[in-house]
């Protein structure tokens, strides 16, 4: 199975309006002539300037979270109805940063996936191991959990469209990188958790991407990994010149 490679970038609590719409026309001009799918995923008062920035280019649009019900009062929350109106392509579920400071479960993430999959937005879900887990030597039971409670009852006919990022959060934001052998043990390990789950053939259709420090100085190595097929780029991605460069590897 040859699968696309995807790189997508997540702004975080990064760029105004402006700031968006300034990037966009820059990136707009580097990203030609590239095999590699590419989306930001922005903050929501982003998201209707860069759909429409990037009409017709290929360049993906993609939110940072949702909500799992279809409407109700959920102050401050939206909908995926809310996201599908503006047109965005992608939607990230269950970042690291969602589970540690706004109490996202593999639970709330399972109802995000299927509500997510009841329409056309693309579910980007995100496991990962914090740094005790890891030394304690349960990285991998953790993301066992993490896989198989978040994607409780998503038939084979789904997961070929969700997309999992994998995210040790001991590498997000801290300047540390999983070593590209860490990351691809990693990613093995998910493609047979998934093969499990749903076969061998669906599991092999499934995207895998890396992020936790990705930069245009280690994507090259990190994306000739054989299970790796693309990556979530943090800081990174706010720079439409490093962006590109990781796009590029």
């Amino acid at each position: 199975m040859i699968r696309t490679p995807f790189i997508a970038g997540n702004w975080k609590m990064f760029k105004t309006k402006a700031e968006a719409a300034a990037f966009a026309e820059e990136f707009k001009g580097l990203y030609q002539g590239t095999d590699v799918k590419a989306a930001i995923c922005a903050p929501f008062t982003d998201l209707d300037t860069l759909v429409e920035a990037f009409r017709g280019t290929g360049i993906g649009v993609g939110a940072q979270n949702v909500h799992f019900e279809p409407s109700g009062a959920y102050t401050g929350e939206v909908s995926v109805g809310m996201l599908e109106e503006i047109g965005v392509d992608y939607c990230i579920v269950g970042h690291s940063e969602r589970r540690q400071y706004f109490a996202e479960t593999d639970e709330t993430v399972n109802l995000k996936l299927k509500a997510l999959l009841a329409g056309p937005i693309q579910p980007i879900m995100c496991v990962g191991e914090s740094l005790e887990q890891r030394d304690a030597g349960e990285l991998f039971d953790v993301v066992r959990r993490q896989l198989t409670d978040g994607l409780a009852g998503i038939p084979e006919a789904d997961i070929r469209r969700v997309v999992i990022a994998y995210e040790p959060i001991w590498a997000i934001g801290t300047g540390r990188t999983a070593t590209p052998e860490q990351a691809e043990e990693m990613c093995a390990f998910i493609r047979q958790v998934l093969i499990e789950l749903y076969g061998e053939d669906a599991a092999d259709e499934v995207i895998l991407q890396y992020g936790g420090s990705v930069k245009p100085a280690n994507a090259t190595e990190i994306m000739n990994m054989d299970e790796i097929d693309g990556a979530l780029v943090g800081g990174a991605s706010l720079k439409p010149a490093d962006l590109m460069a990781i796009i590029d590897f």
